[in-house]
């Protein structure tokens, strides 16, 4: 047992430096190209942090023979974006919190109304298309809506680029770029594409192999309490395997980049429903049913409370983020219960 907590801290202190040295990284990049906080944040975080988890149902439909195989796919396609709209909200929300009553911040969350409205309405449309209109026109609606889903995309990318949106606010310096030139002092002030892409790309590396330590060994852990394996498949993996775009948005949070901060979730949430899914609608049977289809309503009503509140008020309290903390828990007494 001791050995399984001391490798499961590990994974979990490997994950929180690995992700502060990419959102570190990334703003790198992000300067480099002179980039928006939109289109780092829902772009180019959001799809390095969620490419990890994307590949998994991806093996499991097409190197896994069977039903069950397929099954865990589609399990894991929807719960993509069912964590991130409930738990990853929550933590941002808990971070904002926190951080107010420190007295480092304010009780609310500062950002771009346009980008956050333009992230969630795409996912809203795009992840109601998915699980409804196979419902209502059966495996004839697979195809089109599969095309539809990656056309959007897509098209969410190129308004995220064209879009309104600030510049990078000014950071403490890219790490890696700090240690050449101490060790260099003759190097200069502007670090480099090759170095920046050197620290992403090792970050996100550590980052998912951090995850993977901590999945592991809390699956031990819990097979030693004797928790149900299902159990641990449907509410402690997803959990994760989301922790990447997880830490990256408490990192960005508590040091006050709300608009990084959220845009990593909720770009990850419209990435997670649009190619994912695509492959779910094209290559399974794609029942969305049972504890499934209630993981999608919750994510739905989360993201409809979220975007509700930034159309009317033009910001985000953290009460409606800490909301979707409620709704993961109530999906997790249903689902211990049934």
């Amino acid at each position: 047992m001791g050995i399984q907590i001391v490798f499961l801290l590990s994974g979990l202190v490997m994950i929180l430096f690995a992700a502060e040295f990419f959102t570190n990284g990334i703003e790198a990049f992000g300067r480099h190209f002179s980039f928006s906080q939109a289109v780092v944040g829902s772009i180019f975080a959001a799809v390095g942090t969620a490419l990890p988890e994307t590949i998994l149902p991806v093996v499991a439909i097409f190197f896994y023979g069977g039903e069950a195989a397929k099954d865990i796919g589609v399990g894991a396609i929807l719960g993509a974006p069912f964590m991130l709209s409930t738990l990853a909200f929550f933590l941002v929300g808990l971070t904002v919190s926190v951080s107010s009553l420190k007295n480092r911040r304010k009780f609310e969350l500062l950002v771009e109304a346009k980008s956050i409205k333009r992230d969630m309405s795409f996912f809203i449309i795009m992840y109601s298309a998915a699980v409804f209109l196979p419902m209502l026109f059966g495996r004839q609606a697979l195809l089109p809506v599969a095309i539809a889903l990656v056309a959007g995309y897509i098209l969410y990318a190129w308004l995220t680029f064209r879009g309104e949106s600030a510049d990078l606010e000014h950071s403490e310096g890219m790490y890696l770029w700090r240690l050449v030139q101490r060790l260099m002092p003759a190097t200069r002030q502007a670090p480099p594409l090759a170095v920046i892409l050197i620290q992403v790309a090792a970050a996100l590396a550590v980052m998912i192999k951090g995850a993977h330590a901590f999945v592991q060994s809390l699956e031990q852990i819990s097979v030693q309490f004797g928790m149900d394996p299902l159990i641990f498949a449907l509410l402690l993996a997803p959990v994760a395997t989301e922790l990447p775009e997880k830490f990256n948005s408490v990192t960005w949070t508590w040091k006050g980049r709300d608009t990084l901060a959220m845009g990593n979730v909720t770009g990850a949430m419209v990435f997670q429903s649009t190619f994912p899914v695509s492959v779910g609608l094209l290559f399974t049977e794609w029942q969305v049913t049972g504890m499934a289809l209630f993981s999608a309503v919750l994510a739905l009503l989360s993201s409809l409370t979220v975007l509700v509140m930034i159309a009317l008020r033009g910001r985000i309290s953290p009460f409606a983020l800490l909301f979707g903390g409620c709704l993961y828990l109530i999906y997790a007494l249903v689902l211990v219960i049934t």
